[in-house]
Order: structure tokens, then C-alpha cells, then sequence
């Protein structure tokens, strides 16, 4: 595991250099390393959890430390988090070899005058039971150690919710991320599907809140799976599911997505339509469009004409339509056990979106029929994506009534607004919103 221990800390120095997405930048670095599966497991893992940690490593480093953080070398302090990361939540790794690679990783890195510093911490952490101390730390600030979530995210969902919400919503941002998939009913059923995983040695069984889903374990490179090159089924979250069950397409509708890549719900509500009717799929960027018509092709759908569009801009060549999904760009919250880094950005890079997303709805509602339904969604929970702008566009739009779409899944709101919360459904942090037009 060492030269996997040296990947995920140079991932990481990496990671702190640049804006990358973890998930872009691991996929870029893994493939080119030359490393065994295992090994590979490992560096991502380690990836992953040191970034998701990031600021309750900080803490405990800080508090062993006898040289002001900010005065620390970067890269000892990534050696640091990878050690301690092991330590505290890696239970497969021996304390030994978590200390002892640690050491060694900063030889390769020529990092010598850091041995003895990096050596004693790890040592004086284990001898002393890796307790961490929140002693005289007020509720917020614990909360955002313990959970490693900035204290100005966790003091938004204290206001926003209570302190219960927010303890689930803060442990469920942690640790590994199930994966989900639904089941491409144009081409096989859930058991066959089951059956099909099994002879490739994929661990995979049915989610049985919600027809025609299935939680993927222990997949390696499920895309390298001849069940999914058959188009046999696609990866999506239980939440976005929810979102096009939703909208509840049907056979013969013309149905509009508006920011539709990669396409997981396009072809979710293809599924639903049969292959019947017409279903536009938008997106801002054309490299994007591809890959909607690329998963379109691999899953036999060829209802879906991808294009691409600012979903700010009224487009007078698209139809009116039956349904319309205004799944907008958003800050992601509801996503953080995902996409760890999310969370670690400013308040102020995400203060530009909810005039973005009103923008958005107020293009998307121009395109639905009278009769017609809308659904705006996010997978964030922020109130002011949320909440904010579905009450502001309700507002000034009676023509449009806001509606309870029922949806197959026990627990979900009675409500027109639906905040679904990544502890209660196993899925992640999602949000939508219904209305009809009614003139």
C-alpha cells in the first residue's frame, strides 16, 4: 500500500493547488497510475475520507501540535492528515503502519527535517488513546469539528432546521456514499438485472422502498460491466429517481429537461414515457449534450433530441410542453458525502445562484401547456435555492398552482415542497417543488 499511500498524498497537494472536482481529478490520476485494484481502492479511499476530514484532522494536528499550524510545511501537513486519517477511521490499518508509512512518505517527498515531527505526533496521538478533545468548544463549533463541516454551513442548517435535522444531516454527510442504480425497463426487469450482475461477480441487490431500483455494492468499474455496456441500467441516486417520479411523465407526452447532463433523469422519465413521445434534453455545454446522447444510445432510447441551450433563454424553437423539469445548477449541499470539496468553498461563491435559478424557472415555465406541470429541483439544502425561490416565483405567477404530486415512496411530504434529507431515505440531500398551470 505505500506507493498508494504517496498517490492519494500527492492527489491531495494536488487537490489543495487547483479547483478539481475529486471525483474528475481521481479518475484522471488512477488511471494513469500503476497501481494493482487494491492499491487503487486504497488511494481513493484515502482520498476521499482525508478530504472529507479535512477540518477534524486540522483540529487534532493543531492540537498536538507545538508549531502554529499556518507555519507548518503543506506537505507534511497532508502526510499528517493521511496518518492521523488512518489512524482515527481507516480500522484495517494497523496503528504501526500508519505511523510508519507516514515516516517514509516524507523521505520520498524529501521532506527529511520533517521525520522526527511527523514520527513524534503520530506516536504521542496513539499513546494517548486518539482521543480528541472538544472541551470548552460552544454547540456550532463542535458540530463543525466533529462532522468536518465549516462552522458557517453548520450555523445556516442550525437556523434553517433545528439541532436535531441538522446532527442527522451533518453524520450522514460522512463516510461511504451508497450507490444506486435504476433499472432500464425498456430492456430487462429487476430480477433478471440482479441475476445478470451476479454472473459478472457484482454484488447488487433490490432497494425495496422503490420499484425498479437497486443499491450497487462492491462494483469496481461498473461501467466496464457488460450488464451496464448493454444498457441494462444506469447509476442514479434514489433522490433524483424520486424527482422524476415526480413530474410523472407519460406515453406520448413532450416532456422538456432543462439542464439535463450527464442525463440520469432524462432517461429515467424516457423509461417512464415507454420510448413513447418527445423528450428534450438541455444542456449549457456541448460536450455535455454528448454524453446525454451517448447514455441515450447505450440504454436503446430514441425519444431523447439532446441539445444544446442557456436554459436562461427563452428558446422559441422548443414546443410547448406537458411536463417540464427545472432541475437547476445549485450549490450541491445535499451532495457533500459525494463531492466532499463542495463544502469547503465560501458562502460568497454560491450568494450568485438563487438569482440564477429564478432566472431559469422563470424560462422554464414559458414552455408548459395550460394543464401542463412543472417541477423545479435541487440537490442542495439551502433554504435560499430552495424554499426562497419556488415561494418567490409562486408569487408572481397564479397562474401556476402549486400542487402535491404523490410519489411511490413512504415518508415523502404532503406537501407541494419536498425536502428529502440524506439520512431518512438513504439517498442524497434533494428538493422539489410542483405546480400546474392552470391559465
Amino acid at each position: 500500500m505505500a506507493d498508494a499511500r504517496l498517490t492519494a498524498v500527492k492527489m491531495l497537494l494536488k487537490m489543495e493547488e487547483s479547483d478539481s472536482f475529486s471525483n474528475i481529478l481521481l479518475d484522471s490520476v488512477l488511471s494513469e497510475a500503476e497501481l494493482g485494484e487494491r492499491d487503487k481502492a486504497f488511494a481513493a479511499a484515502l482520498f476521499y475520507g482525508v478530504t472529507e476530514r479535512k477540518l477534524t484532522l486540522d483540529y487534532v494536528i493543531e492540537q498536538n501540535s507545538n508549531i502554529p499550524f499556518h507555519k507548518l510545511d503543506k506537505a507534511a501537513v497532508m502526510i499528517l492528515r493521511t496518518g492521523l486519517y488512518q489512524l482515527l477511521y481507516m480500522s484495517g490499518v494497523p496503528e504501526s503502519a500508519a505511523v510508519n508509512e507516514s515516516v517514509k512518505l516524507c523521505k520520498k517527498l524529501k521532506l527529511f527535517s520533517a521525520q522526527g515531527f511527523v514520527n513524534g505526533m503520530l506516536r504521542s496521538f496513539v499513546r494517548n488513546g486518539k482521543k480528541i478533545s472538544y472541551l470548552g468548544l460552544e454547540k456550532s463549533q463542535r458540530l463543525s469539528i466533529e462532522y468536518s463541516c465549516p462552522k458557517w454551513l453548520t450555523d445556516k442548517w442550525l437556523e434553517e432546521y433545528d439541532v436535531e435535522r441538522t446532527v442527522k444531516a451533518l453524520k450522514a454527510s460522512v463516510g461511504k456514499p451508497p450507490v444506486y442504480a435504476r433499472v432500464n425497463t425498456l430492456k430487462t426487469n429487476t430480477e433478471d438485472l440482479l441475476a445478470a450482475l451476479k454472473k459478472e461477480h457484482i454484488s447488487a441487490k433490490k432497494y425495496s422502498a422503490l420499484d425498479n431500483c437497486i443499491v450497487l455494492e462492491k462494483t469496481g468499474d461498473i461501467e466496464k460491466s457488460k450488464a451496464f455496456r448493454e444498457g441494462l441500467f444506469h447509476v442514479q441516486d434514489i433522490s433524483s429517481q424520486l424527482c422524476c417520479l415526480t413530474l410523472r411523465p407519460v406515453v406520448n407526452e413532450t416532456v422538456i429537461d432543462m439542464c439535463a447532463a450527464p442525463g440520469g433523469k432524462s432517461f429515467t422519465m424516457a423509461e417512464l414515457m415507454g420510448n413513447n413521445g418527445s423528450l428534450y434534453s438541455l444542456d449549457l455545454h456541448d460536450m455535455r449534450v454528448g454524453l446525454i446522447e451517448d447514455g441515450a444510445s447505450r440504454l436503446g432510447i430514441r425519444i431523447i433530441n439532446a441539445k444544446q441551450g442557456d436554459a436562461t433563454r427563452y428558446n422559441t424553437e422548443l414546443p410547448l410542453a406537458d411536463r417540464v423539469l427545472c432541475d437547476v445548477p445549485c450549490s450541491g449541499l445535499g451532495v457533500i458525502r459525494r463531492k466532499p470539496e463542495i463544502k469547503y468553498k465560501s458562502p460568497e461563491e454560491f450568494a450568485e445562484l438563487p438569482a440564477i435559478q429564478r432566472r431559469i424557472l422563470e424560462t422554464a415555465c414559458k414552455y408548459v401547456k395550460v394543464g401542463g406541470t412543472l417541477v423545479y429541483s435541487t440537490c442542495t439544502l439551502s433554504r435560499a435555492e430552495n424554499d426562497d425561490v419556488v415561494d418567490a416565483f409562486a408569487e408572481v405567477h397564479p397562474e401556476f398552482s402549486p400542487i402535491v404530486q404523490t410519489v411511490p415512496y413512504n415518508g415523502a411530504e404532503n406537501s407541494f415542497k419536498r425536502t428529502y434529507f440524506p439520512d431518512e431515505n438513504g439517498g442524497d440531500g434533494f428538493f422539489t417543488a410542483s405546480f400546474r398551470r392552470i391559465k
